[in-house]
């Protein structure tokens, strides 16, 4: 039986636990324990991962992330009625622990039931905030699971993310001439100028209903009175088309050779890197019609619709791993307004639970 109080002290647990990206070992400490009091054989891969492994056959993965965004140091948690929130200096955190909060609930409460399951994999990631670095480097040789249910969405459970954007990021680092502002300021070349040019350039902001593009980084300069010598910024644009990423690729790297023809004596760099690819959700697949029956079961009307974000599902369906991506309870992540709907969050357990014991039923 899914208990509440259970449950929003095992979340409040883990958003006190610091865990911003790239610094995840003391949450993996955390929920390996807890996994292994579960029964789980847990291991950690070469990145860092954690995979915590049961026998059986066809055993069903459900994932999450362990990092989180900042400000996400110190959270204190708050419950305010049906609500979770943050003391307002720093993120909750329920992206992704309220995901880690509900499998883990999940798993108590059919362990607890004693209710026979489907054998599960639970596989953690580190850095997904930065790229979904976590699952790009999973060690996929451990992984045993064809399908997989990874809770890292916004909004309730039956908020389904139906298609995901291909996503590149870009850096520009440029060298200008250095010289003192007041005295010749006429010798110097400014790299801070140059760059400005450059992102006036470029697009901005939500191009169609499937693209976005954004500077979102700007360093330069050392003092106030020189000419500044050093420059660099950085980026992003993703889209649901092919094309449209291939036509801002090109308009990228036109805009620097633009800079370059216009400032011959400054040197200007640019890197391109994709992050994570598009995908579309297949009605058909046979995880799409488990995780929206069940959903449908429990009088939750799937909601499918498009995402401008990408989880680790991007990275896994890349390597062979069919994902489906739902909601775990948040709201305004990413912000120091978020806040868990505890409602919702329960619902999400409850999900988590059903979603085992249920289809062993239906297998049996």
């Amino acid at each position: 039986m899914i208990e509440q109080e259970r449950l929003v002290d095992s979340f409040c647990e883990l958003v006190k636990i610091d865990s911003p990206s790239d610094e995840e070992e003391a949450i993996a400490q955390h929920l390996t324990g807890r996994l292994e009091r579960l029964g789980f054989t847990v291991e950690r891969d070469a990145h860092g991962n954690v995979i915590a492994s049961e026998e059986g056959a066809d055993p069903l993965m459900l994932s999450a992330h362990m990092d989180t965004v900042e400000p996400g140091r110190s959270i204190k948690p708050e419950v305010r009625g049906d609500r979770i929130v943050s003391d307002g200096t720093t993120i909750l955190g329920g992206d992704c622990k309220a995901g880690l909060a509900a499998i883990l609930e999940g798993l108590e409460s059919v362990a607890q039931d004693g209710s026979p399951r489907r054998p599960v994999q639970v596989v953690l990631t580190r850095g997904e905030e930065i790229g979904l670095v976590g699952a790009a480097n999973l060690d996929y040789s451990m992984i045993r699971c064809r399908d997989a249910v990874v809770f890292d969405g916004n909004g309730p459970v039956n908020t389904i993310t139906g298609a995901s954007p291909t996503y590149i990021k870009f850096d520009v680092n440029i060298t200008g001439r250095g010289a003192h502002a007041g005295v010749e300021p006429e010798k110097g070349l400014s790299a801070i100028r140059i760059a400005s040019e450059i992102i006036n350039d470029l697009p901005n902001g939500r191009l169609d209903e499937e693209t976005t593009f954004n500077v979102g980084l700007v360093t330069g300069g050392t003092v106030r009175n020189a000419v500044p010598v050093e420059a660099s910024f950085g980026g992003e644009f993703r889209s649901h088309n092919t094309e449209t990423i291939d036509l801002l690729r090109m308009q990228v790297t036109e805009s620097m050779r633009k800079a370059r023809e216009k400032y011959q004596d400054a040197t200007i760099r640019e890197e391109l890197e994709m992050m994570f690819q598009m995908y579309l959700l297949d009605p058909n697949e046979a995880i799409v019609r488990l995780v929206t029956g069940q959903l449908r079961d429990m009088s939750l009307p799937p909601d499918i619709r498009p995402s401008g974000g990408g989880t680790d599902a991007n990275a896994m369906r890349l390597n062979g791993v069919e994902c489906v991506v739902v909601g775990m309870a948040t709201n305004e992540m990413h912000t120091v307004n978020e806040y868990v709907i505890i409602p919702d969050m329960m619902a999400t357990a409850r999900f988590c639970q059903n979603l085992l014991t249920i289809n062993q039923r239906a297998r049996a």
